[in-house]
Parts: structure tokens; sequence; C-alpha cells
């Protein structure tokens, strides 16, 4: 990169601070989002979490505008006690993973970064909206092991951050790991475990169907009915019924 271009990089990174993306946000407040976003919280312990009340997609889309913000900074935002801000600092992630130009050390900060404070990304939307491209992206031509550790974790957002990640490894053809670590979910007791199983080994399925039946006729009789629903929800009528009459 030229010598004037990184300048001007570095100087529209530090421009891009935690402080002004928390003002920004907090300027677009609505009572009927705050009342919206309370309800979709879903930890368990939400007594410690606060909620500005910002539509998704604005949040998105000032996350798309501080795309360049430096690591630090984004940290600072995982800090904050507000939902939409931890929201707006995975969606920074996320684009940064997803950029082409996003350097390979980067990637494996934004990696680090995520792991380490997965504290912070506690709800099943802030794991969905950063684990396939933060997590799974950086994983792809790389050991997978930390993903089998977060599947045995006590923590449910980790746990379907194990799963969730594969996705970018399905859209790859890759799909072995999606049924293992799914065969190691396959009896969680959090209905949102089992919805993201059930969806992920579904998608997996759209290519190579027959590993998806060989997992559901090993399965199906101990997988709780919700992540079995999700997982047969594009099959014909008589498939469906098959799997969900079987004792």
């Amino acid at each position: 990169m030229p010598k004037d271009n990184h300048t001007k990089d570095l100087r529209k990174e530090a421009k891009l601070t935690a402080k002004l993306f928390v003002e920004k946000l907090s300027g677009f407040q609505s009572k009927t989002e705050l009342e919206k976003n309370q309800r979709f919280f879903r930890d368990a312990d939400s007594s410690g979490n606060k909620f500005f009340g910002v539509r998704w997609l604005v949040v998105f889309k000032l996350a798309k505008e501080f795309t360049g913000m430096d690591l630090k900074e984004i940290e600072k935002l995982l800090d904050s006690k507000f939902y939409e801000v931890r929201m707006g600092a995975v969606s920074i992630m996320d684009f940064q993973a997803r950029n082409k130009k996003t350097t390979e050390d980067r990637k494996k900060e934004l990696f680090d970064l995520y792991i380490r404070r997965h504290d912070s990304i506690n709800n099943w939307d802030l794991v969905d909206r950063s684990a396939p491209y933060v997590v799974g992206g950086y994983l792809s031509d790389k050991p997978r092991k930390i993903l089998y550790k977060l599947a045995t974790s006590k923590n449910p957002w980790e746990r379907r951050t194990a799963i969730v990640s594969t996705y970018f490894f399905i859209r790859q053809g890759d799909i072995n790991d999606t049924f293992k670590i799914a065969e190691i979910l396959v009896n969680d007791e959090h209905d949102l475990i089992q919805k993201a199983v059930g969806s992920w080994i579904r998608e997996a399925g759209k290519k190579d169907k027959q590993k998806l039946i060989d997992f559901l006729d090993k399965f199906s009789v101990k997988m709780p009915r919700v992540m079995l629903r999700y997982a047969i929800e594009k099959f014909d009528k008589k498939q469906r019924e098959f799997y969900l009459n079987i004792e």
C-alpha cells in the first residue's frame, strides 16, 4: 500500500472510536424498539444488560460505516452493557472478517477477540451475526479443535458458536464438522441450541442428503422434537411423517 494511502487509513481508523459510535447510536433511540429488543434478548441472566432501543437496521448500517474501527475500540464496544452496542461490535467484526482486503493477521486478531470476549457475546443473535465468518471463516483452513471444546461448554452461547461457525464450512461443501458437532449437541436441553443444530444439519443435508439421513436414522429417536422438526423441514411429507412417527 502506498505510504500516503496507509497514512489516510490510519487517520480514518483513529476517528472511528467507540465513543463516537455510541453517541451516534444513541441518537436513534425509540421506545417501541426498546420494548422489542428487551423481548428479543434471551440471556439466562439479563439483569446486567441495558437497552438503547434502536432498530437492528440502524445498528447494522452504522456498523458498516465503522468497519475500519481499530480492534481496541471494538473491544470497548464489547465492554458495553448495552445490547445494541455489543451488536454493533460483532457486526463490525463480521464486516472486517468478510472483507477480502482484511489480512490474515487481522482475521486472527478478530477470532482471538471473539473467543476471549465470549462473555460479551451472550445472546443467540450476537453469535449468529458474527460466528460464521469471524470464527468459521478463520478456521476454514486450520485445525478446528476449539469448536469441539466450545461444544462441551456449560455456556449455551459458546455451544451455539460451535455449531453456527460451521456455516462457513457448509458453504464450501465441507460438512463433516457440522455433523460431528451436532452429534455432541444432539441431546442439548437448551431450545436455541436444539434449533441451531436442527437448522445446520438441514443446511448440511443440502450438500449431502444421504449423510443427513444417516444421522437421522441414528439419532432421530432421541433428538429433541424441535431439533428434529428443523432438521427435516425440507423433506417431503412422507419423509417427515416417517421420522416424526419413528419410535
